[in-house]
This record gives structure tokens, sequence and C-alpha cells, in this order.
């Protein structure tokens, strides 16, 4: 079983940056999808972006495209987001997803075999 760990999470002024880390519990490098998805209060959970292996092609949400940046470093499994010109929009806890086998459909929770337990950000 692997555990996905967040971390990085906080507060932040409007316009701030913040980088959120997702490390797996053993260095498992054949996810072939890894993802970030978030929930903020009274609305459902939403994907963010998707980052596939090997090919290291990404994906965006339409309201984070140009802002957040999704990466993953290979050598020690672990997934980041960089998100930068926050707004209170973006105030959500935050979670990584990992899949093992290749899927299309990034932005649906229910294909993700493995789930962090999310890390808070909260932008005001």
């Amino acid at each position: 079983h692997v555990q996905l760990v967040e971390s990085g999470g906080g507060s932040v002024q409007v316009g701030g940056s913040l980088r959120l880390s997702c490390t797996a519990s053993r260095n498992e490098p054949h996810f072939k999808v890894m993802a970030w998805f978030r929930r903020a209060p009274g609305k459902e959970r939403e994907g963010v972006a998707v980052i596939y292996r090997p090919s290291g092609v990404t994906n965006y949400a339409d309201t984070v495209q140009g802002r957040f940046t999704i990466s993953r470093e290979v050598a020690t499994n672990t997934l980041y987001l960089q998100m930068n010109s926050l707004t209170p929009e973006d105030t959500a806890m935050y979670y990584c997803a990992a899949r093992w086998a290749y899927e299309d459909r990034w932005n649906f929770a229910g294909i993700y075999d493995y789930w962090g337990q999310g890390t808070q950000v909260t932008v005001s």
C-alpha cells in the first residue's frame, strides 16, 4: 500500500505564491498519472492539474491555467504544485492523487488509486 502525504499549504495574501508537495511513502516510479485536486467549502472537488509519466505531458483546469505549474521529481517520486498569483477563489483543501495506469479522464476523481489527506490553502 502507498500513502501520499501533502505539505506546503498555509495562509497567503492575494497575489502571493505557494508550492505544494506530495510525497509517496515509498519510492514508486510507476504511477502513470499524478494529479492535484481541490475542494473549496460548499463546492465539488475540482481537478486542478495533472502530469503523465513518462511523457511529462501536463494539463490544467481553466481556472488555474497560466498561474499554476505541476511538476514531478522522478528520483524521489515527489509531486509539486507551484501556485502563483493566488486569489481568494483558490482557497481550498488541496489533495494529490495517483493512478497506476494511463487514463485521459484525469479530472474524474474516481479513476485514482491513491489519495493524500490534503493540505489547506487559504488566500485572503
